[in-house]
């Protein structure tokens, strides 16, 4: 395992995982959290997120494959096309959820636990990528994505003054959705293309 191939795959996580939208959920709340309750959603929600993530990408492949008999193209295929949808009410409506949340809601499961963090974009990297490029790097770079977007949630209150003030958060929000729906759009090619190619192989043989 290279330690740049851990960065990129850590990266990668943490894009998917897009800290930007936990930042603006968790600085919209009317009336604000103090810091104890930010600590305190922050660290359940990453703790549910990372131990959904941790348990896909060590048994997912084993479910998928052997009992719902799902290939792991299949799950790019679908996971990428939510993940696209996602993306473009971003780029579409300048924010990724229903904006309604109150100060004294719980939300640390749902969302930001899930579909937040562990969503079906970073479920199905999680799965697919402990498939190819083993359990032991991606449950590694899973946890360090998880932990830098639990650290960006724990500036929320200050990012999200610091955003607004500056007038940021609208195109921010935007941007942010482009590339997630460009990673979605790959996801979806990469998982066709595991289907087509070896389909095409076959006929060629043929």
């Amino acid at each position: 395992m290279s330690m740049a191939g851990f960065l990129e795959t850590s990266l990668y996580f943490l894009a998917l995982i897009n800290p930007a939208s936990k930042v603006l959920l968790l600085s919209s709340a009317e009336p604000p959290y103090s810091r104890k309750q930010l600590f305190s959603i922050s660290a359940k929600s990453t703790f549910i997120a990372l131990v959904i993530l941790l348990l896909l990408a060590c048994a997912g492949y084993f479910v998928l494959k052997k009992i719902f008999h799902v290939e792991i193209y299949s799950l790019q295929v679908a996971g990428g096309t939510i993940l696209f949808l996602i993306g473009l009410t971003a780029v579409q409506k300048g924010h990724f959820y229903e904006q309604n949340i109150h100060g004294s809601e719980d939300i640390s499961i749902v969302p930001l636990a899930a579909p937040l963090i562990a969503g079906p974009g970073t479920i199905t990297a999680a799965i697919s990528f402990s498939s190819t490029a083993g359990i032991e790097l991606t449950v590694l770079a899973l946890t360090v994505a998880v932990m830098a977007n639990f650290v960006i949630m724990l500036s929320s209150l200050w990012l999200g003054k610091l955003l607004k003030k500056l007038h940021l958060i609208g195109p921010l929000i935007r941007i942010t959705g482009l590339v997630v729906a460009a990673v979605a759009v790959q996801m979806v090619l990469t998982g066709l293309g595991q289907w087509i190619v070896p389909l095409l192989n076959m006929k060629g043989i043929k």
